[in-house]
């Protein structure tokens, strides 16, 4: 026994003596290299080792964020909120529905974090109208008291309070939302010299340093740095996903904050992380500034925001697809199928063409020919390069609006007129269009154009494109129609409402309770 340690020993020390050499070696010649640069120093000098020595060490030192910090810090602010517990439409109460109940660490893609239940929220008494109280960040982006945060921050919230950084509280409203990239819009009067931040205009590379600040757990201005990661990153949240990834730690609380680059521009807006226990574990995803200035451009202006609409439904193309139509390269996206009466189909694209390029710009996929759209205002005209059947076409055509913001934009309106706020209005879970402005849906009734999958018409077995034909046993119209019967039916003490459907395969009733 003692004979094979010695050995093993005795062996060690034969492998390690010439790595020693050679490094021993390597300083020499450094010794050598500065006598000859520097004739008559001496090789055994300080000034022959120490200032290499130096030199390395200061460019391993990392570089410190205090500066940008100070100067940046003061516009961020914690963003609270304040939700009625019965609102299973909140963003935030979903998300935190979802993660008490979720079994495995990769269910926790926790896209909505930031909320924070007094006493746990687990065997908390289920009480009618309590108030709980949620916690976000955001920035300001004018001296006049427009901030940025995230729409599943503020998402059905009955007050909104921001804390600045000295500790001063202001309420704020809601300018505007959009669930799409999950961008929000807040104001705070009474001030028109609040500290501010302005959006990046250049896309920052992959290695670039990063700082995010926010509000994690609720514990007030926090600062973390790291990197860039990645670009483009697609999380399944949505057709425009097209996150920055940051290894800067951010945490619960951290929702709508902004992540700076070194000239203290925001770089993105921290919405979402990937972590098996809620936890940051260095992967965050940013909405980029290119996004987030044009949302928030149209929430300001408009308080909502329109997006150009094609109406084809499309697919990316796979190497065996380009090989099979004879294309050179696997990039555009091929149609599946235009929609009736859509822009596409009206300037005669066809299934099974592959666009190719919008207005000269190369598309790479699907993904991409739909940010592409979705950045163009309706009535935009266009040119599609289309390769079809072994040709390559140019087609021009003028965008429509996507439907569903349509709708929602005739929603409002409608409310508007009617004296009728939304949060008095019982909630279906649908989205909700005129027979008559839906092809093929004929003229009587709404037709449903989209389905809450958490609501409770969508756990009545309604699906998208029934026509809801009366409401209450009074025939319904418009989106007018049915909000009106949905009051009416709630003020009389009605905890369900009778609907009478129509579907592909027959027309039926169905009760559905009221949220």
């Amino acid at each position: 026994m003692n004979d094979r340690v010695n050995s093993d020993t005795t062996t060690s020390r034969k492998i390690l003596r010439p790595r020693r050499l050679a490094l021993l070696g390597t300083v020499a010649a450094l010794g050598v290299a500065a006598l000859s640069i520097a004739p008559g120093t001496s090789p055994f000098g300080m000034n022959s080792f120490i200032a290499p020595a130096q030199a390395a060490e200061a460019a391993a030192t990392p570089p410190s964020f205090g500066d940008l910090v100070s100067k940046v810090k003061p516009a961020v602010i914690s963003v609270r909120v304040r939700i009625d517990r019965d609102n299973d439409k909140s963003a935030m109460l979903q998300q935190n529905r979802m993660d008490s109940d979720e079994d495995t660490p990769f269910d926790q893609f926790s896209r909505q974090f930031g909320f924070r239940f007094p006493g746990g929220m687990n065997g908390m008494p289920r009480q009618r109208h309590q108030m709980i109280t949620g916690e976000g960040s955001g920035f300001f982006i004018s001296a006049d008291g427009y901030a940025v945060t995230n729409n599943h921050v503020v998402d059905h919230a009955e007050s909104v309070q921001v804390t600045m950084d000295d500790g001063t509280t202001y309420k704020a409203k809601v300018v505007g939302t959009d669930p799409k990239t999950d961008l929000a819009l807040i104001k705070v009067d009474g001030r028109r010299d609040f500290p501010f931040v302005k959006f990046s205009d250049q896309k920052p590379r992959i290695g670039d340093w990063v700082v995010a600040v926010g509000n994690p757990f609720g514990l007030g201005g926090t600062v973390t740095a790291g990197i860039v990661s990645a670009s483009g990153r697609d999380i399944g949240n949505g057709p425009y996903d097209d996150f920055i990834q940051i290894d800067a730690p951010i945490n619960k609380g951290n929702s709508g904050g902004p992540a700076f680059d070194m000239n203290g521009n925001v770089i993105g807006v921290n919405t979402a992380i990937f972590s098996p226990s809620g936890g940051s574990v260095g992967i965050g995803f940013d909405i980029p500034a290119s996004t987030a200035k044009l949302v928030v451009a149209q929430l300001k202006d408009k308080g909502a925001v329109t997006r150009g609409w094609l109406g084809v439904q499309v697919q990316p193309v796979t190497s065996d697809i380009a090989d099979s139509l004879g294309l050179k390269e696997a990039r555009g996206a091929i149609v599946d199928n235009p929609q009736d009466g859509s822009p596409a189909a009206k300037a005669g694209i066809e299934a099974g063409d592959v666009i190719t390029a919008v207005n000269g710009t190369a598309i790479k996929d699907s993904r991409d020919l739909a940010r592409t759209i979705a950045t163009l205002a309706p009535g935009t005209s266009v040119k599609l390069e289309v390769f079809r059947k072994g040709d390559s076409k140019t087609v021009t055509l003028a965008l429509g609006e996507l439907p569903n913001e349509r709708q929602a934009k005739e929603n409002r309106n409608s409310d508007e007129r009617r004296g009728q706020p939304n949060a008095g209005t019982p909630r279906l879970g649908l989205s909700l269009a005129p027979a008559g402005d839906v092809q093929g849906a004929g003229q009587s009734g709404v037709v449903v154009t989209e389905v809450d999958p958490q609501g409770p018409a969508a756990q009545r077995g309604i699906q998208t494109g029934d026509v809801i034909l009366n409401v209450g046993g009074k025939a319904v119209a418009s989106v007018g129609d049915v909000r009106s019967e949905l009051a009416q039916a709630k003020s009389s003490g009605k905890r369900s409402v009778l609907l009478q459907v129509r579907s592909a395969e027959a027309t039926r009733f169905v009760a559905v309770p009221l949220a």
